[in-house]
């Protein structure tokens, strides 16, 4: 069981390491070409048609499936796999989910809550492009290290 979960987690993991990697290495500085409005509106439509019930099971499972997986790592600690797997879970639960749920969050509902047009999310946009772009970074790094934790588990498992 501990293989099929680990498994999974390193996939959900990869899936959302390369969303972010392509989020920072090229979306962002895409939107930040463009004229405010235009970058505030595709960013808006972005954060709308994410939250497909597919993105949000890889997204949300891979973070439920780290709470199990840390859990049942710390009750077989002996295990040769226990600190990756435990050390995979934090790095996803706490930089990638967590993350996203402090501090990217709340920036996208702070994008979403006027007209892309208006000079109130304009005022936002700037520092979004900064502070949201850091933190996707974070998320980047921290779901591709995730996945590393979970590649060497699994060759102990």
């Amino acid at each position: 069981m501990t293989f099929g979960l680990a498994f999974l987690a390193a996939i959900g993991s990869g899936l959302m390491a390369g969303l972010f990697f392509v989020f920072s290495v090229t979306i962002m500085s895409a939107l930040g070409k463009l004229p405010a409005a235009a970058g505030i509106a595709a960013m808006q439509s972005i954060n709308t048609t994410i939250l497909s019930p597919l993105f949000l099971s890889v997204f949300m499972g891979t973070a439920l499936l780290c709470v199990v997986i840390a859990i049942v790592a710390v009750l077989n600690w002996s295990h040769p796999a226990s600190a990756w797997l435990v050390t995979g879970a934090l790095l996803y639960a706490a930089g990638t989910f967590l993350v996203t749920i402090i501090f990217n969050v709340p920036m996208n509902d702070a994008l979403a809550a006027g007209a892309a047009d208006s000079s109130e999310v304009a005022g936002i946009w700037a520092r979004y492009l900064s502070v949201w772009t850091g933190w996707n970074h974070v998320r980047t790094v921290t779901s591709t290290v995730a996945l590393g934790t979970f590649i060497q588990a699994l060759r102990q498992l």
